[in-house]
């Protein structure tokens, strides 16, 4: 038997021009209502050229980056609760 299951993640980028700072959210929705939440942000030196596509990228792969590990938590955390041992799962 075959089971297809879709998870979404919406990203949500802000940019702060006047801060040279951009701020990035990934949120993990799921079958299950489990709503899990990454954040990651890039700061652009004074020096460097005003290019916003990459302190997107540098702020989503952040953002991305927490989100896995706040999964792989998450994951642990439902082992161990059914196990009632101690988890550590690698990345």
């Amino acid at each position: 038997m075959n089971t297809s299951r879709r998870w979404r993640i919406d990203i949500f980028i802000d940019e702060h021009e006047d801060e040279r700072i951009t701020h990035a959210e990934a949120r993990l929705h799921t079958n299950d209502k489990t709503q899990l939440v990454g954040r990651g942000g890039a700061r652009r030196n004074p020096d460097d050229t005003e290019i916003a596509e990459i302190g997107d990228e540098l702020a989503v792969a952040r953002a991305l980056s927490d989100l896995a590990h706040n999964l792989l938590q998450t994951a642990a955390s439902d082992i161990e609760a059914i196990t009632h041992k101690r988890v550590h799962l690698h990345s």
